[in-house]
């Protein structure tokens, strides 16, 4: 890949590798890499298709020798390395890692820094580093050069390495070759931070935007949503105090004060699925929120403004949302705020879900008629590697509060494990067994008809299995894995869950 000196990447130790910045949301990093689709032709996303939240989302720029690893649970950048030296030029302080290639010299991936340019001329003395042995019958092992926040790693002939030896002085020597790779990371050295690097809690934000912003200048990162029952939602912030919001009550305006305008305004007049509703006509178990079965457009689980479940465009009104007056709001819309990983459905009041048996909270009452639009459901989003609406949204996190104490279940949680615990809660509030078989039933959601998946993003591994087994394939710009994009729906008063074939709870409806 051709670059210039203007395009350039500075190496900022401990912090980031140009625009890169550790700490930046998974969603946040393919956004500003699909947007520059010339210098970034190559986008490849690996990740584990059984346990996708657990096990590190890898991003790979073959174009650009780079390989960025975020963690599973919270999708944040963790770790930046350097594969290829002679794909990206690199600065430090103004000083090029590796010199430039005299005109006619073929480009190779050796073509990595010295130890001697790093060690002189770049980053100065450091204390010795950790020499790994090779693996199999390789005459060279490994050696890690560790700065804080940076690493080199060099070949060495294993034949020269020993305990005693002046590293500095064999490095030198002809017995290594220049570097072969460079890691960017948070922390003193790369020994001490390896073991911790997925689970340490970052020190930028996930939008870089925010760094050295003011609540006056910019709107606090969302950490974490509490969800209390009875239409009661918490909302951690990184830097700000908490604020609520009570469904049905809490305003547009409220909405734009403590977030912002959202990033779009979605407005969906079909309603197709309401069929469903009819039901629910004998239901009367404390108005026991949809299951699938019930009342399912009460959720109305199209939320997104990208993300239709059907494909039919008429139906549909996307309006962008900088300028937006929520006091001059026409009519039932949602609030799509993707970069906070959340949307807010505006309507007018209902009544919310009900209190959590046993929890301190009165369930809510009706609310009176009032032509007032306010927030009556919150969507939150998973952003799953190989869910259908994968990067439409940050990942959101959230955990459900059964009681004054309890936090165990969470957004990373088996759906499995969630309805086991919450088929138990609500067991008294059925009527019969054939009520609580009805409502607890899956329902079969198709996200994959009419407009196919908007990644141009190549996925390395299983296409979530709900679509037929497909692969996820083609250089970046390609549309694959044609499959249907089956999710299930399974519904608790107050809660309705979308979830993968692996598990995973893709979105979270609260109303």
């Amino acid at each position: 890949m051709a670059t210039s000196r203007a395009s350039a990447a500075q190496i900022f130790p401990g912090k980031g590798l140009g625009f890169l910045t550790l700490g930046m949301s998974l969603h946040n990093v393919l956004t500003r890499l699909k947007a520059h689709p010339q210098t970034y032709p190559a986008i490849d996303v690996a990740y584990s298709p059984t346990e996708p939240l657990y096990q590190p989302v890898i991003v790979q720029l073959p174009a650009n020798g780079l390989r960025l690893r975020f963690d599973g649970p919270d999708q944040r950048l963790r770790l930046i390395e350097v594969l290829d030296f002679s794909r990206i030029i690199l600065t430090y302080k103004n000083l090029e890692v590796v010199k430039g290639l005299k005109p006619g010299e073929p480009q190779t991936s050796q073509s990595g820094p010295s130890f001697r340019h790093v060690y002189n001329r770049l980053f100065g003395p450091s204390y010795p580093g950790e020499y790994i042995p090779p693996a199999a019958h390789s005459p060279y092992g490994t050696y890690v050069l560790s700065y804080p926040g940076v690493a080199f790693s060099f070949p060495l002939q294993s034949s020269a390495w020993s305990e005693q030896c002046d590293f500095v002085a064999l490095m030198s020597s002809s017995a290594a070759s220049p570097a072969t790779s460079m890691a960017i990371f948070q922390g003193a050295s790369w020994p001490e931070v390896r073991s911790k690097m997925f689970t340490q809690q970052p020190q930028y934000p996930r939008s870089p935007a925010l760094i050295g912003k003011t609540k006056e200048s910019a709107s606090d990162e969302i950490e974490e949503v509490k969800i209390h029952g009875a239409g009661k939602i918490e909302f951690i912030r990184r830097g700000s105090p908490p604020f609520w919001i009570t469904l049905s009550e809490t305003t547009p305006q409220d909405l734009v004060a403590e977030l912002g305008p959202p990033d779009a305004i979605y407005r969906k007049n079909d309603r197709r699925i309401m069929i469903h509703g009819a039901a629910a006509g004998g239901v009367t178990a404390r108005e026991m929120s949809p299951s699938p079965s019930r009342g399912v457009d009460s959720t109305d689980t199209d939320h997104s403004s990208s993300n239709s479940i059907t494909d039919d465009s008429d139906d549909e009104e996307i309006s962008p949302a900088a300028a937006v007056d929520p006091s001059k709001l026409a009519a039932e819309c949602f609030f799509n705020y993707f970069h906070h990983g959340f949307d807010a459905f505006i309507s007018y009041p209902t009544t919310p879900g009900p209190a959590f048996p046993g929890s301190d909270l009165p369930d809510p009452s009706p609310p009176a008629s009032s032509s007032q639009l306010t927030v009556t459901k919150i969507i939150l989003h998973g952003n799953v590697p190989g869910s259908y609406p994968f990067n439409r949204h940050r990942r959101s996190r959230w955990t459900i509060h059964l009681d004054s104490t309890d936090d165990s279940l969470t957004s990373e949680t088996p759906y499995e494990v969630i309805s086991s615990r919450l088929k138990e809660l609500w067991k008294g509030s059925y009527s019969n067994g054939a009520e609580e078989r009805a409502l607890q039933r899956g329902m079969v959601l198709n996200r994959g008809w009419g407009e196919s998946p908007e990644s141009s993003v190549e996925f390395l591994g299983d296409w979530e299995e709900s679509t037929g087994g497909k692969h996820r394939s083609g250089s970046a710009g390609q549309e694959g894995g044609q499959g249907l994009g089956n999710t299930e729906l399974f519904g608790f008063p107050g809660l309705l869950f979308e979830v993968l074939k692996n598990g995973a709870v893709s979105c979270l409806t609260i109303y």
